[in-house]
Parts: structure tokens; sequence; C-alpha cells
């Protein structure tokens, strides 16, 4: 019985899985569009300074820039004036700073109290394969 049940939740989540796959947004690929994740938050200004420059090279061209925050280093999202001077650098519109759930619930951070600047992707692994498949350009560091 045991089996049965995890072999059924096992393809529940699966199915689940593809469903949320097939409703990702179509990004235009004739932008420029990039994504990060990182493990450190100290290494966001460097990124965000990269986005700036990036978006001044690409000009028009420039699209979305996507940063997710993910493992341990959650713990500090909380943290909001450690988080101050990063969310000043990322008040463009296409600057999107986001925490992995998956990161957050193993490392117990209530998303509540994450900056109202920020969003909450499920899986940030998961979410850039998905962006990939978009066209983004994608480093983790």
């Amino acid at each position: 019985m045991k089996k049965i049940f995890m072999v059924a939740l096992v393809a529940i989540t699966f199915l689940t899985g593809l469903s949320q796959v097939s409703a990702q947004t179509t990004y235009n690929k004739d932008q420029n569009n990039y994504i990060v994740l990182t493990r450190k938050i100290p290494q966001l200004k460097a990124i965000l300074l990269a986005a700036d420059e990036l978006a001044a090279d690409d000009g028009a061209k420039f699209g979305e820039f996507h940063v997710v925050i993910c493992g341990e280093t959650v713990k500090g999202l909380t943290d909001m004036e450690q988080m101050q001077p990063f969310l000043d650098l990322a008040k463009s519109e296409k600057i999107k700073l986001l925490a992995c759930g998956f990161s957050l619930k193993k490392f117990g951070v209530d998303a509540t109290k994450l900056p109202k600047e920020m969003g909450v992707v499920a899986n940030g692994i998961l979410y850039d394969f998905n962006l990939q498949k978009d066209g983004f350009l994608s480093i983790t560091l």
C-alpha cells in the first residue's frame, strides 16, 4: 500500500510539473534576455552592475534580466540592511530579483518576510532551464 501511494505521489508531482512548464510565458526572442543563478548575496552587486552594462550595450535589444538567489544564502534575504543596496541597484523594471522557493522552504525562510521588490519561483533550477528554453542566456555563480 505504501509503495502504491509513493508511486501515485510521484506521478502527480510529475504531471503537475509538466503543467507548470507548459504554462511558461514566452519572451521576446528578438531581445537579449538573461538569467543568473547565484548562491551568494554579495555577488548581487557585480551581477547588477553587469546588468546595467548589458542594458547600455544592448540598447533597445535589452530584454529582461532575472536573478535567482538560491541555497543557504536565502537566509539573508530578509535582512533589509544587507539587501537595500542591492534593491536600489535593481530598481529597473527589467531586472527581477527572485528567491528560490525550494531553498526558502529547505532553510526555513518565511517568504512573506522577503523585501516587497522580490519575487519567488518554486524551483530556481527548473526556472532557469525553462527560461533557457525561451532563449535566455544563463550563467550560474
